[in-house]
Parts: structure tokens; sequence; C-alpha cells
């Protein structure tokens, strides 16, 4: 990897997503040389990958080059690469670009998608977790309906226009909406030759709510906002297998030649760090300093990590404030390591969540307040926009909101490259990071 052997300890860092990028600009490189790998050079800001999918933002506005990010860091240094396995007794880690030893060693591969064995849905599902998977579901949604303008089947053509989210946590409420809202108020004018009104964005929900990590107050706000979108909302109802055009549920089928899979995730785990207990639900085992369980040197933070506690015997949830606090806090733990002071132990401070399902319709629950509607939509905006890295990154969003709130104008519904399928030329190994 051409990384130079200093007098400095060395610790890596596996991921550019949340917790490894806090990680990464919070340690002082004046103690420890920093070494960052990820498998793309730039950091993905995912929460709003549903808008890339649906025509609202570029990929370029929220993703920021790695590099630009680190530019002026002393003895720090970035590699792409694909991490194959990891061997702990010789402090060793194996990728698609060389060998590297470390000193210590950071976890921070967040989650994939988790299809629960279902090797159908795995091979003909959409995934949403990456920005090359939001823009193969965006051309797939524009080019189905290229192809339902072609077609004098009926049958095909409301399969092409039928849509089936799977899951109601934020990411298919999110997904839903916005589908829900292209439906209602752009694809009218941009395909003024087929009738929209046949397109079907179904939700499918296995409990008896929405959102179920939030409030009932957000629960019931946002099935009262999807339905004024027309998003057709099922609850109770569990997905047992698709193969590409039927969807077979444990209470009735659908047909649909798009099928997006929300409904869950799964630690990304790296071969070579095994042991009694090490991994539990798919997720590396950490104590309260995120040491993984066995292991004193190497780390886990973020989604990859569960923390059990007597409070909290799952762990705490899987989201981007859980990391961020976590790389914020190994950081200043690392420099305790280096004066030989105590470590800090974690404990998550819940700073609310929110989810946003369309224009003027949002639900968000602080600690001690729970609001939905414009003003709840105002919070979230202000929100992602002042998280997103980058300045320009912020402008290109902000302006391209102001614009789709005055015109709902999704501007972007481009298909650049088209989707060609799931297997068709992929080059990523799903299983390396």
């Amino acid at each position: 990897m051409n990384i130079p052997d200093i007098n400095l300890k060395r610790i890596v860092i596996i991921g550019g997503g949340f917790g490894g990028l806090r990680l990464a600009k919070k340690l002082s490189t004046q103690n420890y040389q920093v070494v960052l790998l990820d498998k793309h050079n730039y950091h993905a800001f995912q929460p709003l990958l549903y808008q890339v999918a649906t025509a609202g933002l570029e990929p370029d506005s929220i993703a920021h080059a790695i590099r630009q990010i680190f530019a002026k860091k002393q003895n720090f240094f970035f590699r792409i690469a694909q991490v194959q396995s990891i061997n702990p007794e010789t402090q060793i880690l194996s990728s698609n670009i060389g060998d590297l030893h470390y000193d210590y060693l950071v976890i921070a591969t967040g989650s994939e998608t988790n299809y629960y064995g279902n090797v159908n849905i795995a091979k003909n599902a959409m995934p949403m977790k990456s920005i090359p998977e939001a823009l193969d579901l965006r051309s797939l949604m524009l080019q189905n309906l290229e192809a339902a303008l072609l077609t004098n089947d009926l049958d095909e053509r409301y399969r092409l226009m039928n849509y089936v989210i799977v899951g109601g946590g934020p990411t298919g409420v999110e997904l839903a909406g916005a589908m829900g809202e292209l439906k209602k108020h752009v694809l009218p004018h941009d395909y003024p030759d087929l009738d929209i009104r046949r397109m079907n964005v179904h939700l499918i929900q296995g409990s008896d709510r929405l959102l179920p990590s939030m409030s009932q107050h957000a629960s019931d706000h946002a099935f009262k906002y999807l339905e004024e979108l027309g998003v057709q909302v099922w609850f109770n109802m569990t997905v047992k297998d698709y193969d590409g055009q039927i969807i077979t549920t444990d209470k009735r089928p659908f047909e649909a030649t798009t099928l997006i899979w929300a409904a869950g995730v799964k630690g990304t785990l790296i071969s070579g760090i095994e042991g009694d207990g090490v991994v539990v639900g798919g997720r590396y085992s950490v104590n309260e300093f995120n040491q993984v369980k066995g292991f004193e040197n190497i780390f886990a933070i973020g989604d990859v990590s569960l923390m059990m506690t007597e409070e909290k015997p799952k762990g705490d949830p899987m989201v981007a404030q859980v990391a961020i606090q976590q790389g914020k806090l190994l950081a200043k733990n690392f420099e305790n390591l280096k004066n030989n002071r105590a470590l800090i132990p974690f404990k998550y401070k819940d700073k609310g969540s929110m989810a946003t399902i369309g224009r003027d319709k949002a639900v968000v629950d602080l600690p001690n307040w729970k609001f939905a509607g414009w003003f709840a939509w105002f919070v979230w905006m202000f929100i992602h926009l002042v998280s997103l890295v980058g300045f320009r990154n912020k402008m290109i969003a902000l302006m391209n909101w102001i614009i789709q709130y005055f015109q709902y104008n999704k501007s972007v519904r481009l298909i650049i490259r088209p989707f060609k399928g799931r297997h068709g030329d992929e080059t990523d190994d799903p299983n390396l990071f």
C-alpha cells in the first residue's frame, strides 16, 4: 500500500462512513499515524440516498471526496481498498491492494442490506444502501415508465407501473413519500400520453405501524401523509418470495417488476474476527469502550458494533448519531491510551429522530417534544443541510430544495447509466468492504 513506517503507532480505520470519518477527523496525528481505507473515494451522506433514487438530488450533492476532507492533515493516509480478511495474531489485514500492519484497528464498515436468507429476494429486489444502488433504482424506475409507454400488453404495463417497497422504517417511509410526490405532481407532466393514475406505490410493513422506532404520534402522522400522497400501506404483512414478477406475501400476491427492499440491515463483517460470542446478530459484540470482545487493540463503531447492556439488551439503534458519537469518543480514548489514562465508557445521547414524507410533511421526535407538519419539515431540512459535508454540497442541495418547493420540479430525471440488472456487470464483491 506504500504506507511509510514511522516511529508512531498506526491506527487503521476501515470505512469512511459517519463513524470512521468522525474518528479520523478527531484523531491527533501527532501521536498516531492514521490510515483510512474505503472501497470508494468519497463519503456518502446516506440519509439522502432516497432523494438521489427519486430524482431529487444528483449524487455529487450528497458525496464529498475523502482526500479533500483530509487534505491538510499530517501523518494521514487514505487508500481505496476492499478489505478481505484480518489476522489478529499477526496484526495484518489483507486487501485487494495488498497487506497492511496495524497497531490498532477500528472497524467502521457500517451495514448492508439484510435479506434474512431469502436467495430470490436478494437476487431480484432492489436495495438502496449506496450511491450506485440509488442511481440504479432511479434508472430502473424511469426505464419502467418508458417501457410502459411502448407495450400493448396491459398486464405487463401494470407490472411496470407497480412499485412495491418493503419496510416501514425511515428509509421506506421517506422513499414511499418521495415516489408518491413524483406520481402526484411530476410524472403526469413528463408522461402526458401515459395514464399515471395507474401507477401504484405500495409500502409493506411487517408490524402494525410505521416508524416503529419513533413515537405513536410520528407513526400516525406518517401514515396520514402517505395516504394523502396516494401510497397504499399494508400492515402486518410479510414478504415471502419474489421471482422478479410476482411478490409472494403471507396474505396476497403483488405483480410488480420493481421490489425495493428496505426491510432491514446487518453489519458488514470482515473475515478473521472470530471467537465465542464475537459476532452477535450480524454485528461485532463490543464492550463499553467499543473494543471487540476478546481483542484489546481491535475496535468496532457504528452499525457494525453491538454494545449490549442490561438497559439495552439489543444495543443502541443503527443510526448515524450513534456512529458519530462513538467515533468522537474513541478519538478521546486513543489519547487516553497514549497518556496511560483510564478509558471513558460510551453512553449514547439520543438527540431525537425524524423522517420526512414530502413537502411540508415530516415528523420529529425530540426528547421532550414531538411535532409534525410544516415546521417539522423545516427542521428536518435544516438539520440535514448543515450535516452535509462541504459548502458546495450544502448550496446545491438548498437550491434544489427551494426550486422543488415552489415548482415540484425534480430536475434530475435522467437515465445517465441505464440499469442492466442486479448481477449484470457488477465488479464489486458484496462480501468485501
